[in-house]
């Protein structure tokens, strides 16, 4: 079957955006690049191409021009089991067995005394339905701050309806977890369940409360809803940098290396990959400039709203 071209609603920044795809492998694919377009699973943390070789025919044969194939193996394949160009994309996983082995193994003491510490101060991590009061609860938690760790928060200045319509996404995948205090919601996690992993899409916490550690007790309560569930893995999708990796590594998660394939369509796709532009021209930034223009961008929001930076 050849692939064929239509419009998919996706979202980019917090905004949904009408952008082309083609089916192949009867998997919706996102086209994205202007002068070197690229085909990757639109769902591609809950989907695998398991047909590489079908997909590849499919796109070629697609009345779309499609330069390059991208697409990975998602956890725990971590051994590349394709001979295509592959580099190495750096996930956030916490191996579940049970709650005590995290606990014991695979936190450290500072975060055990921030849990206790969270109870002793009366914050409860809770599974929650998504209902009105929820969903306000989490509007006026985005719009407490426009800059959140060094840069311009998404979701700041949602009204209550955007919000909702937000949440309601993989609302049959979705769990919410809250955290409250004294009956006021001030954290959240927006908890995604796949296949063979229970997945982070959203968390959050209120700035006049982290004192009390929800974000800690949060996690916790997830490892619980994995253990109970039986699923092997929780998920904080990619692993970060600076802070935020520190952050990762604290609560249990571990940094694991899993294949991510490009595969040229065209010469256009296969001179762009020779010259390392299949990533585009961000993709040719050294890692350490990066580091530096995070750096920058998060003293410059600083200055500018002194008032009002989340870290």
């Amino acid at each position: 079957m050849n692939a064929t071209t239509y419009q998919e609603t996706i979202r980019w920044k917090g905004v949904p955006i009408r952008v082309d795809a083609v089916r192949a492998e009867n998997k919706a694919f996102i086209i994205s690049g202007r002068f070197i377009k690229t085909a990757a699973l639109r769902n591609d943390w809950q989907q695998d191409v398991k047909d590489p070789e079908t997909v590849i025919r499919e796109l070629k044969a697609s009345p779309t021009r499609i330069d390059l194939l991208r697409f990975w193996q998602r956890i725990p394949e971590s051994k590349p089991k394709y001979n295509y160009y592959h580099e190495w994309r750096h996930v956030a996983v916490i191996p579940i067995t049970d709650y005590q082995t995290w606990w014991e193994r695979l936190v450290n003491s500072n975060t055990r005394r921030l849990i206790r510490k969270s109870e002793k101060r009366g914050v409860a991590a809770m599974e929650v339905e998504l209902d009105d009061k929820l969903v306000q609860g989490i509007t006026d938690m985005f719009n407490e701050c426009p800059v959140r760790r060094g840069k311009r928060f998404w979701h700041y200045g949602k009204d209550f309806e955007a919000v909702k319509k937000d949440m309601l996404l993989d609302r049959n995948e979705a769990i919410f977890i809250g955290a409250y205090h004294e009956k006021e919601l001030i954290g959240f996690i927006k908890l995604v369940m796949a296949d063979r992993y229970a997945m982070i899409t959203l968390i959050l916490d209120k700035m006049a409360h982290r004192d009390k550690a929800p974000m800690n007790a949060m996690i916790a309560k997830a490892v619980r809803i994995c253990v109970e569930r039986r699923l092997p893995f929780l998920t904080y999708t990619l692993w970060r940098r600076g802070g935020h990796a520190y952050f990762q590594e604290r609560n249990g998660f571990q940094r694991v290396a899993v294949p991510e394939y490009y595969v040229p369509l065209t010469l256009r796709g296969e001179v762009a990959l020779r010259l390392g532009l299949h990533k585009g021209l961000k993709g040719l930034i050294p890692e350490s400039v990066k580091a530096r223009l995070l750096t920058l961008r998060a003293q410059w929001y600083a200055l500018r709203y002194p008032e009002k930076t989340a870290r």
